[in-house]
């Protein structure tokens, strides 16, 4: 079991000592004069095993155990240690041959730091421990590095690698168990065979339907916003977005749609139905919740492509208008070239705007040139509504598929929204006379009003 998770070398790693860090070596290889009286309290313990001793005392708070091979330990923690107790470190080569000694040792450490041997009762309770961390983390290797960190603040000898990996092991099995258990009220006959008809080729969309959730959108195209308004619908139809998931810990949810969504459907079927079904369960209501964020994402973008679109046409319009107004421009400049001149009468004025300073034909041609008095958004709707067309594919599915909200300032805003949806609804093509137009930016405010006035419901309709 333990290979399964730690290969052979690895397994003999954790049973010795591994690297340590200045800052390490400086917290948990410090002697204060406890611990020295400690070591050497003065009936004849020799060099080595006082030096022995007093790397067990160290070792045991950095690992949460101590390692068979004492000689092993890190020879600058050695030397620390030797330093401060005044002995040759060589002197540990010399310590524990008899492995009755190193035993007697922990025992004397694990008393003097109050640490205790992992017994049934403090087995179980890093069980309960693991449990409940399995069922956020499914990682063999976080697990065991988590139930080791609680050993040690529990200060629990930690028992060999083996024993620690089968405890984990054990608790990812119960967590499997207790997850099928929290959701057992959602798996009626009907849910259950709903889930698994989405491990089933659909032939209308010749996929399955998981195969088909998993499939994003390359561009923010009406085709693809209405294909995701039409996964929002489908997982509606299943109840994907009123599920209740909440027993279950957030973190447990998004690994168990991971993995539904890394898996085939072949592999799915091959599970157990305790295992399946909460993957496709959790799966479905993350589902709902990714297709409902995919279809507001489209639909902006869509929409932005154009206003983006409409933007650029009113600022090429304005250049063209700049350049056709360059002859009126010239015009006017001579106009004040003559009004403004104080040598020049008043009743002098009109013959040379009229005669021979600028004459009527150029006064006529700037009269038929004369262009239409912009808007105020310079006509930045007008070219937004050249796209209404596209917009309509997928804007009423959009309106449809999703419900909005707001504050009280945004009433008039989602009334307006709800007679959208009625319109689209109905087929019908007059807006009420008394829909709200509060929300309507002052920039764009002369466009509806216009259409209003001149009884042109259709343009109003756009706007």
């Amino acid at each position: 079991m333990a290979t399964q998770v730690f290969a052979d070398e690895e397994l003999e790693r954790l049973r010795g000592f591994p690297e340590i860090g200045r800052d390490e070596l400086a917290r948990f290889f410090t002697l204060t004069p406890a611990d020295v009286a400690f070591v050497d309290p003065g009936r004849g313990r020799g060099p080595a095993d006082r030096l022995g001793l007093a790397v067990a005392l160290c070792t045991l708070p950095w690992l949460g155990f101590v390692p068979d091979k004492v000689l092993s330990a890190p020879p600058v923690a050695v030397a620390r240690l030797a330093e401060q107790l005044g002995v040759d470190p060589a002197g540990l080569r010399s310590y524990g041959r008899r492995a009755k000694t190193r035993t007697e040792h922990l025992r004397l450490v694990a008393k003097y730091l109050g640490w205790r041997l992992p017994t049934t009762l403090e087995l179980k309770e890093l069980d309960e421990f693991l449990l409940a961390r399995a069922m956020e983390h499914d990682s063999p290797t976080l697990l065991f590095r988590l139930g080791c960190e609680y050993l040690i603040s529990a200060r629990v000898i930690r028992p060999g690698p083996v024993t620690v990996v089968e405890r984990v092991a054990h608790t990812r099995a119960e967590a499997q168990r207790e997850t099928f258990d929290r959701l057992a009220h959602e798996f009626t006959e009907a849910r259950c065979a709903a889930l698994d008809g989405l491990l089933i080729t659909d032939p209308e969309i010749r996929m399955t339907r998981l195969r088909w959730l998993a499939t994003g959108p390359v561009e923010a195209s009406p085709a693809a916003v209405k294909a995701e308004v039409a996964k929002l619908e489908f997982l509606r139809s299943l109840g994907a977005d009123s599920l209740d998931l909440s027993a279950l810990p957030a973190e447990r949810r998004r690994f168990l749609a991971t993995v539904g969504r890394r898996l085939t459907a072949q592999a799915l079927e091959r599970r157990d139905p305790q295992r399946r079904h909460p993957i496709l369960l959790t799966l479905l209501a993350q589902s709902a919740t990714d297709v409902l964020d995919e279809v507001v994402q489209l639909f902006d973008q869509a929409i932005s492509a154009r206003e983006s679109n409409a933007e650029r046409k009113m600022r090429d319009a304005l250049a063209e208008r700049g350049k056709a107004g360059e002859d009126r421009q010239a015009l006017l400049d001579d106009l004040l070239a003559i009004i403004t001149d104080p040598q020049i009468s008043d009743e002098q004025i009109g013959g040379l705007i009229r005669g021979e300073r600028i004459g009527w034909p150029r006064l006529r041609s700037a009269v038929t040139q004369a262009a239409l008095r912009l808007p105020r958004d310079h006509g930045h709707l007008a070219a937004l509504d050249g796209s209404y067309g596209y917009l309509r594919q997928f804007t009423p599915q959009v309106l449809a598929a999703v419900r909005f909200a707001g504050g009280t300032a945004s009433a008039g805003l989602l009334e307006a929204l709800e007679i959208l949806r009625e319109l689209n609804a109905t087929g019908a093509r007059r807006v009420p006379a008394d829909a709200p137009d509060g929300f309507v930016p002052a920039r764009w405010r002369g466009y509806p009003e216009t259409a209003a006035k001149s009884g042109n419901t259709s343009a109003y309709r756009h706007y």
